[in-house]
């Protein structure tokens, strides 16, 4: 059995109000993306990156020194981009093999939280994704955020990624989820929807993703 990671680049990061796409902005003289595949490749259960591009994307040659095991293009949607990376694995990876899914912009994650990940998800016949447990209050409010209650929080969970799941079970899940025009914002999510029950595997909490430029001047 081999772990495939897949890394999806292929967004625009509107929310950072940036000229270049957040994944190629840089954080300590280095591209975040750059960070995030680095933190992948240093792991001896990972077979290969494949990373998700855009297909006028004019930074990425940039970091044309990382030896990913091979480039795909992305979709206009994240469940797409994932999608079309994983029939790329696909083509060369076994029937049992795994793909461990890991957001561009989160440059943070921790070896070993990489390493606990790989320990209990892949034992677990539904996959698995490291999760940061929810430690603030939390309120649920209407339409113009007057609030309407309290949520109970002992069993709400932040989903994080990487995320890892069997690799045909998950292009499956993926592809019924597209297919029926249902949006899923997570690899889990669409797991969840055809009936598994991934496992969390508690992270750091400072696993972030990087979105606004107050999240890269944390990061930094």
């Amino acid at each position: 059995m081999n772990t495939w990671a897949f890394v999806p680049a292929g967004g625009v990061g509107s929310r950072m109000a940036s000229a270049t796409p957040k994944q190629y902005l840089e954080i300590g003289g280095k591209a975040i993306l750059r960070h995030a595949v680095e933190r992948l490749q240093d792991r001896s259960a990972v077979a290969g990156v494949v990373i998700g591009v855009a297909s006028d994307d004019r930074w990425f040659g940039e970091l044309a020194d990382l030896p990913v095991h091979a480039v795909t293009r992305a979709g206009e949607t994240r469940a797409r981009t994932v999608l079309n990376g994983l029939s790329a694995i696909l083509e060369f990876a076994g029937e049992s093999d795994r793909v461990m899914v890991h957001d561009a912009v989160r440059p943070l994650v921790r070896a070993s939280d990489i390493d606990r990940l790989v320990a209990q998800g892949l034992p677990a016949a539904d996959g698995a994704l490291l999760a940061m447990p929810v430690i603030d209050t939390v309120k649920r409010v209407d339409e113009s955020r007057h609030v309407l209650e309290t949520l109970q929080r002992e069993r709400l969970w932040r989903a994080a990624t990487p995320q890892l799941f069997p690799l045909e079970a998950l292009h499956a899940a993926l592809s019924n989820a597209v297919e029926a025009g249902e949006t899923v914002t997570d690899e889990a999510s669409a797991m969840e929807r055809a009936g598994f029950h991934p496992l969390l595997v508690e992270c750091a909490a400072d696993n972030i993703k990087i979105t606004t430029p107050s999240d890269l001047r944390l990061a930094e």
